[in-house]
């Protein structure tokens, strides 16, 4: 990194805090704060859910796999997001906004309260808030990885230094500067993108290589290289993977659920979905290509997930470009934090202080109170997730953070959460999404205690098929009794299964 590298991730950085203080005037209550008024465009919303959707661990712990495996990265990842966020537009996006159109929900667990009874709200927000400190943290970490192989700072100082950036500017701006930011750095990410894509290009042109003819070099080195399915990355991976990101990406990440109730309609949700898809289908080819090709130009690299990206990147651009391309680090993982802090704050405010203290009441607050105590747990929350991120190496590093905690038990939470949203289902209560709960995190702490009995991909979807059927089964029987639903209940699902031109 010479000084003209952190002159550009220095203007990112100030670019960012700005956006955040032109976005303070947007936000006038909680309301503002969390879901944008209910009124954000779904083009906005489709950029920052794709941009939400991923982090630095894409240029960290995945890199390392597109160096070691090659295109399986792309399909067991990208192309299977792509496909379930192609589905969630057409079965789960547009209910989201339904929801707060019809209860004026802020948070995606506010509506369990009548949906499920306050014990299994309670019981899914503070599970679903404990597993996004440790999934949050994991991301603070890749960030400090990525940045001590660019610059040689210790991983601490790049887990401080972005925390402390992204918490100045989402505690300014709420939502709105979640969102605009996203937009903005998706472009940093774009620009960053074709300039390492075409730099390592030139690197192949001058071996008398391009993109396309270089997988016959790989396939040459490993013979797999170029299959869409290699090592424990098979067919029934994938298949169980696009199963538990459908559920993911839909809701039972929070975030993403809060790109969706933050549109002002149905339609709005699915088009702003239907683009994050397009995003995946495209955007990961750019991103894993110069990977693959450094399989070719830099072979036997003791740890690709610490040395890939920064190596190409300070190999074959200029100064200036690689601070470009640390900024679109930054960006990716920023981007997912802080719309996760955004959102946790919305849930803790929304639905976990009103049952611990009549005082944090929303009714009892007007909308300046209600404003600055969510700009005090965000802060709390991003301070507490960078905590989490310094102590990384507990949780197994970061590929165990993600994949292993985080990847295996969003599910056991998701599955009530989403599933709670259709009609169908309706006959599954508050005892069958706890019970669900409880079975699905027993399967999960089986499989880390006898680790050698379990395939990975089971550790990953185990837990949260044992919790979809634990959910499915308790509705049957309650149906099969004649258990009545809660009039509520049905009429809030008539209105979120509507059409949009049902209720205009």
């Amino acid at each position: 990194m010479a000084v003209l590298d952190w002159v550009v991730v220095g203007l990112f950085f100030a670019l960012m805090i700005g956006i955040g203080i032109w976005s303070r005037r947007k936000s006038s209550d909680s309301g503002d704060f969390f879901v944008g008024g209910g009124n954000v465009p779904w083009w906005l919303s489709g950029v920052s859910h794709h941009v939400s959707g991923h982090s630095g661990v894409v240029f960290v712990a995945y890199a390392a796999i597109a160096y070691n495996l090659g295109f399986t990265m792309y399909v067991w990842w990208a192309l299977v997001i792509a496909f379930a966020t192609l589905i969630g537009a057409k079965v789960f996006a547009p209910r989201w906004p339904r929801l707060r159109q019809t209860l004026g929900i802020q948070s995606p667990t506010e509506y369990l309260r009548m949906r499920y009874g306050l014990p299994a709200q309670q019981t899914i927000a503070w599970l679903g808030v404990l597993m996004k400190l440790v999934d949050i943290g994991a991301k603070w970490a890749s960030i400090g990885v990525l940045m001590n192989g660019f610059t040689g700072l210790p991983v601490w100082q790049g887990i401080i230094l972005s925390g402390a950036v992204s918490m100045i500017y989402i505690t300014i701006g709420g939502l709105w500067a979640d969102l605009l930011t996203d937009f903005v750095q998706f472009g940093v990410q774009l620009v960053a993108g074709i300039v390492i894509l075409v730099g390592v290009g030139h690197a192949l042109s001058a071996r008398g290589l391009n993109y396309v003819s270089m997988w016959g070099e790989l396939d040459r080195i490993q013979p797999d290289f170029s299959s869409p399915f290699a090592g424990k990355y098979t067919m029934l991976w994938a298949a169980l993977y696009l199963f538990a990101k459908t559920f993911e990406y839909n809701g039972g990440n929070w975030n993403l659920a809060a790109r969706f109730i933050s549109t002002s309609s149905g339609s709005e949700a699915r088009k702003a979905e239907l683009l994050s898809s397009a995003l995946y289908f495209v955007w990961p080819l750019l991103i894993f290509a110069p990977m693959w090709a450094g399989r070719l130009l830099h072979p036997g690299l003791a740890d690709p997930a610490a040395q890939l990206y920064p190596l190409l990147t300070s190999t074959y651009l200029p100064h200036g470009l690689i601070g470009l391309v640390l900024a679109s680090m930054f960006a990716s993982t920023m981007g997912m934090t802080v719309s996760d802090v955004n959102t946790l704050s919305a849930v803790t405010q929304r639905d976990i202080l009103p049952v611990l203290s009549a005082k944090f009441d929303e009714v009892r607050l007007s909308g300046a109170a209600s404003l600055r105590l969510a700009r005090i747990i965000t802060v709390g929350f991003t301070i507490a997730t960078v905590l989490v991120g310094l102590n990384k190496d507990a949780f197994g590093d970061i590929i165990g953070m993600i994949i292993t905690w985080f990847g295996a038990l969003v599910g056991v939470t998701g599955m009530p959460l989403l599933l709670g949203l259709f009609k169908r289902f309706r006959h599954s209560d508050g005892t069958a999404a706890i019970v669900g709960i409880i079975f699905g995190m027993l399967t999960f702490a089986i499989s880390q205690i006898w680790p050698e009995d379990f395939p990975a991909d089971w550790v990953t979807v185990g837990p949260m098929l044992v919790s979809g059927a634990f959910y499915l089964a308790i509705g049957a029987i309650n149906k099969a009794r004649g258990r009545a639903v809660p009039a509520e209940v049905d009429a809030m699902l008539d209105y979120v299964e509507a059409p949009d031109r049902a209720l205009a």
